[in-house]
């Protein structure tokens, strides 16, 4: 343990003393309205209002980076579905083409036996 040296008193007044010199520090402390205070409430200030801006800006190209996805997304989807359709088309015309086919075949094959019954 540590022996104290001073007296009772003495502590007091010590105490009270730093009190005082607390009490005057903060008292003479600079108020709302001197300049230093201002000019760092005005930074503080733009510091907010950049932070703000940035994080706008920073919503808007997510904003913006979404739209180009979900557009991006409808074209492939659209270029997805005219390839279908052409396909189907394709299908389409092709089974024409082979039913065509299978006609001519079937016109031939009975002209050749109506001209074989003539013949």
């Amino acid at each position: 343990m540590r022996s104290y040296t001073k007296s009772l008193t003495e502590r007091r007044s010590d105490a009270a003393a730093a009190k005082q010199a607390m009490l005057r520090k903060a008292q003479s402390a600079p108020g709302p309205d001197d300049p230093a205070v201002m000019a760092r409430r005005a930074e503080r200030k733009a510091i907010a209002e950049a932070r703000e801006a940035r994080i706008a800006a920073k919503a808007a190209a997510a904003e913006q980076a979404r739209i180009e996805a979900i557009a991006r997304a409808e074209a492939e989807a659209a270029e997805r579905k005219l390839a279908e359709e052409l396909a189907e088309l394709e299908r389409i015309e092709q089974e024409a083409a082979l039913e065509e086919q299978k006609k001519r075949a079937r016109d031939e094959r009975y002209a050749a036996r109506k001209a074989a019954k003539r013949g």
